[in-house]
């Protein structure tokens, strides 16, 4: 014989499955004694063929009988453990309350940048993005601000070190963009109008914050260039989109002022419960600005506007301080 006692081997069997308490030691079990690669039946069954005939006819049918027997045990029991949790698991108390789900919120500033968006398309406006890291040129030379101009006071431009000798940008001064109106440049540049384009997106000032400051905000530039356009299709625009976005009919008000990249220029106030409050600024665009676009001063013409979208939206939203935007707070995100 080849000294393979089947009835040894079945009782340390069952004993070691006496101890099984979860999946895991049914798995081992069936491992030790069923694994394809070094279970025990499994190593009997394939040295049949060494055996002799009067082994085999002994020790084969034994260790075949056992093997499925084996395997009808660890099946049965890991199904009786299945049971056993699905049992303890089952019990439903249905008096309790529902668990809420918590769902994700729109950031104010998202469903207003959506809503312009929304409301300027109808109206054939494409929206267009551009860097927030821009050169000098872009940011103030083409736009009529030239480096000796009196307009650059009224921006604390954040500028920015350029280490890389080999950059496309290593002759120009690079700077966080002030604005948007860049992207009016840009666009010009590279499509022949007519033109119909808003450009939504962070500028940033170096400047001191306070309840309607902020170094980083957003802007919204708007842009329509065409034969024969005149401040009159500028303040139809205009009006029509306060109208959609606020829900109601407000009074607007157009002031004279001075912008170095549109003449003339001029202040957007909107009359709020009886108290005039800025919204923008305005006005035609100026002829340099074109030629510097590589636009004919003398066949367009047209109109750029300019406002926060942090103040539409907390006009619209009732929000008293602008810095409530990035606090991360939680409880001022999910009111929206």
């Amino acid at each position: 014989m080849a000294g393979y006692d089947i009835l040894k081997i079945k009782q340390d069997f069952y004993k070691e499955a006496e101890t099984v308490k979860s999946p895991t030691d049914i798995f081992n079990l069936r491992v030790k004694y069923l694994g394809r690669k070094g279970g025990i039946l499994t190593k009997i069954l394939r040295s049949l063929k060494d055996l002799s005939d009067e082994e085999k006819r002994k020790i084969g049918p034994e260790a075949n009988a056992f093997k499925k027997e084996a395997e009808l045990f660890l099946d049965n029991k890991e199904k009786e453990l299945k049971e056993k949790v699905l049992n303890k698991n089952s019990f439903i108390d249905v008096s309790r309350p529902g668990k809420k789900i918590n769902v994700g919120h729109l950031h104010p500033l998202t469903k207003v940048y959506f809503e312009i968006g929304k409301i300027f398309s109808s109206m054939g406006f494409e929206i267009v993005e551009g860097p927030e890291i821009e050169t000098e040129w872009y940011n103030f030379d083409a736009l009529n601000i030239p480096s000796d101009h009196p307009a650059r006071d009224m921006w604390d431009t954040i500028w920015l070190k350029t280490e890389n000798k080999e950059s496309e940008f290593k002759s120009q001064n690079l700077l966080l963009r002030t604005h948007t109106s860049p992207v009016q440049i840009r666009y010009m540049e590279n499509h022949r109008p007519p033109i119909k384009i808003i450009s939504p997106g962070k500028v940033y000032r170096h400047e001191a914050t306070d309840a309607s400051h902020d170094f980083e905000f957003n802007q919204l530039e708007g842009l329509l260039i065409d034969k024969n356009i005149s401040v009159a299709n500028f303040k139809y625009v205009i009006e029509e989109f306060f109208k959609r976005f606020f829900r109601q009919i407000l009074e607007i008000r157009f002031r004279p002022s001075y912008f170095p990249f549109v003449e003339p220029g001029f202040e957007i106030d909107l009359n709020l419960n009886g108290k005039w409050l800025e919204m923008m600024g305005a006005g035609m665009v100026h002829p340099q600005v074109l030629e510097n676009a590589g636009l004919n001063s003398s066949i367009w013409q047209g109109f750029a506007f300019g406002m926060g979208i942090e103040r539409l939206a907390m006009i619209k939203y009732k929000i008293p301080d602008i810095r409530l935007f990035r606090a991360g707070d939680l409880r001022f995100i999910r009111q929206f």
